[in-house]
């Protein structure tokens, strides 16, 4: 991946429905080689999809937890799949330590976090979690 790939993949993530034209344009090269490139990097599996970013206002009314999780670890893949099943939930990521799992919610109301929370709860396999509302968010990147 060459200075101009990365180039393309930052013009990308800042807009990905930017026409190929404008990005070709942005760019310096011609519109079938901005589709080459494209392709390329998608063959090669660095871009694997492409997705929305939200409006800053939409975004500040999202309401972010995170959930510590100790389980069964005989109940771990079933744990997970019940999981995964849950709209609300964004992330789910193994974790060292007392704790197992760390799932992140995000929802516009406390009452669907308290929700999705006693829908955790009641899981078998879950011996315990521990909840925190983000306040929040000093930098993301």
């Amino acid at each position: 991946m060459d200075d101009t790939d990365q180039k393309l993949i930052t013009l990308l993530k800042n807009n990905s429905r930017e026409s190929t034209t404008a990005l070709a344009r942005m760019l310096g090269l011609s519109r079938s080689t901005v589709q080459d490139r494209i392709s390329r990097l998608e063959d090669r599996g660095i871009i694997a999809g492409y997705t929305i970013r939200f409006n800053e206002d939409y975004k500040r009314r999202q309401i972010t937890a995170h959930v510590l999780i100790q389980l069964n670890p005989k109940f771990a893949d079933q744990i997970l799949q019940n999981l995964k099943k849950i709209p609300l939930i964004k992330a789910v990521h193994a974790v060292s330590g007392i704790y197992d799992m760390i799932v992140m919610i995000k929802a516009e109301a406390t009452e669907d976090i308290d929700k999705t929370l006693d829908q955790i709860g009641k899981m078998a396999g879950i011996e315990k979690t521990t909840s925190s509302i983000v306040l929040s968010t000093k930098f993301e990147l």
